[in-house]
């Protein structure tokens, strides 16, 4: 399995660390063994040769990032200690290959890191990459919510989510999260770091993200961007490849 056009010289270079996220639109058929990989959580990817950092994550309804679940889309986020046994979990894995046979959509995206701010967990990402000068770019957004500040930080869900569906230049955008209410995410894949910069310093998310920093919503937070080296499956009907 070779890398797409999407890699960059900085970024195909194997030493550091690499993400590999995954997607899947669990089959009706399969939820209830989706609900158990929700509920086993980073336990069951234990043993898996190179994993530093794991989360089984759910999703918002249709992928999206209101407060219903979504009984079906859900993702895994995990931090590999090199692109190779990156590589090895996505082409010889019994946990990705479960994923696949089991999902009527599935997606996986390789990335290396090349800014993050803040930790999940205590777990933090190494910079194994350079800004790229041009092409697609990833980010993941990521907090805990203070439980008293959760209903605040809520109401600005709606107008962020409608600013980026139509934003310029987003290719993939979905609302994760490890808890209801609390503990939330965003992984999102844009043609540029200008489109990217242009929705985040802008409009809704903006003020979002400052009255998130004046009111201090947050007991903990993580902002990290990403090169994606190869994003491959189908996702909302888009083919990756």
């Amino acid at each position: 399995m070779g890398y797409s056009d999407m890699s960059t010289s900085p970024a195909s270079d194997a030493n550091g660390q690499v993400v590999v996220l995954l997607l899947a639109d669990i089959s009706h058929a399969s939820r209830l063994w989706g609900w158990s990989r929700i509920v086993k959580g980073p336990q069951a990817l234990q043993g898996i040769p190179g994993l530093l950092f794991s989360k089984v994550l759910g999703s918002g309804y249709e992928g999206g990032f209101g407060l219903r679940p979504s009984p079906s889309r859900q993702g895994m986020f995990g931090l590999f200690e090199s692109l190779q046994t990156a590589q090895d979990f996505i082409e010889n894995s019994s946990v990705l290959q479960a994923y696949q046979e089991r999902s009527d959509e599935f997606c996986w995206a390789l990335l290396k890191t090349w800014s993050c701010r803040g930790s999940w967990d205590g777990q933090l990402l190494d910079v194994c990459a350079a800004q790229p000068i041009k092409g697609p770019v990833a980010a993941l957004t990521r907090a805990s919510i203070k439980l008293a500040k959760a209903p605040a930080f809520w109401r600005h869900a709606p107008p962020s989510q409608i600013a980026l569906a139509d934003a310029k230049g987003c290719q993939l955008a979905v609302g994760l999260g490890e808890a209801p209410f609390v503990r939330q995410a965003t992984f999102t894949i844009w043609d540029s770091v200008a489109d990217m910069n242009a929705y985040a310093r802008s409009g809704a998310h903006l003020e979002a993200i400052q009255d998130a920093a004046q009111n201090d919503y947050f007991s903990e937070s993580m902002f990290a961007r990403f090169v994606p080296l190869q994003v491959q499956g189908q996702w909302h009907g888009k083919v990756y490849a």
